[in-house]
């Protein structure tokens, strides 16, 4: 008989739960808080099975609005660990279903349970209902680009010190929504493209190709970020055509600070 699983979060219930099966598993039925967790569980793990992932597509929008998770999650659809899918008629409780094992997902707040069964009619009916419905839904298109390659082509198109800069700052953040609380992708690469005097349009040719943002997206921001008084630019002349622009950061006193420091400097100007 399996026992119930407990822990302080969803997470932690899921790579416990995850570590006991081959899969794949599927994820029925999950709310935004738990499409984070099975991001953060997959991320936490090399060792995890397949995951299928049945949300509502409410949960999917809210949850990779956050371009950590959404990138984190693109890099785990892209190494074929984790597949989406929209739930067309999703139910009121998350659902682990194994090969022979069902976990309801119970989230108290401060305790999460996973309350199991591995009754073998209860398992069979669950996984036969939800092998249906995954076949009946449409694939989720996650159109944020993996992280592990937004970091490398950010590298070989832009420097090593651009690059380290960039995951720097990205990692100082709690999110990256871009709301009023937050910097976003493009912010964060702009900032680091200018405390490393690179050019505009090398930064956003960068972002364009990657799938970060459009050139339009950065050149609006950058535009925000030097109303700010954050970021400056100067005319760097080229052999045809119109002259480029160089970032860079305005307070000198940032130039050299670390990358955590000019993310927390940014929030503060910004809000």
């Amino acid at each position: 008989m399996v026992r119930n699983v407990y822990d302080d979060r969803i997470d932690g219930v899921l790579q416990r739960v995850f570590g006991e099966d081959d899969g794949p598993l599927y994820v029925a039925d999950a709310s935004a808080s738990v499409v984070s967790a099975v991001v953060d569980a997959l991320s936490a793990s090399e060792e995890t099975p397949e995951i299928r992932l049945l949300a509502d597509e409410n949960a999917f929008k809210t949850v990779f609005e956050d371009f950590l998770v959404a990138s984190e999650a693109a890099d785990h659809v892209a190494s074929g660990r984790l597949t989406l899918h929209v739930a067309a008629d999703p139910d009121a409780t998350p659902t682990v279903i194994a090969n022979g094992c069902v976990t309801s997902l119970v989230d108290a707040g401060t305790r999460v349970g996973g309350l199991r069964s591995d009754e073998a009619d209860l398992v069979e009916a669950a996984r036969a209902t939800v092998e249906d419905r995954w076949e009946r839904a449409d694939e989720y298109s996650l159109r944020t680009p993996p992280m592990s390659s937004v970091r490398e082509e950010l590298e070989g198109d832009l420097g090593a010190g651009v690059q380290k800069d960039f995951s720097g700052m990205l990692d100082s953040l709690e999110t990256a929504r871009g709301d009023d609380d937050d910097l976003d992708e493009v912010t964060v690469s702009l900032l680091a493209a200018a405390k490393n005097e690179a050019l505009l349009y090398d930064i956003s040719r960068w972002g364009e190709d990657t799938g970060v943002a459009s050139k339009a997206t950065f050149s609006r921001t950058k535009s925000t970020l030097e109303d700010a008084g954050l970021i400056e630019t100067e005319k760097v002349p080229i052999e045809v055509g119109r002259p480029r622009l160089r970032l860079t950061l305005s307070d000198e006193r940032l130039r050299d600070a670390e990358p955590d420091q000019v993310a927390a400097a940014a929030q503060t100007v910004l809000n």
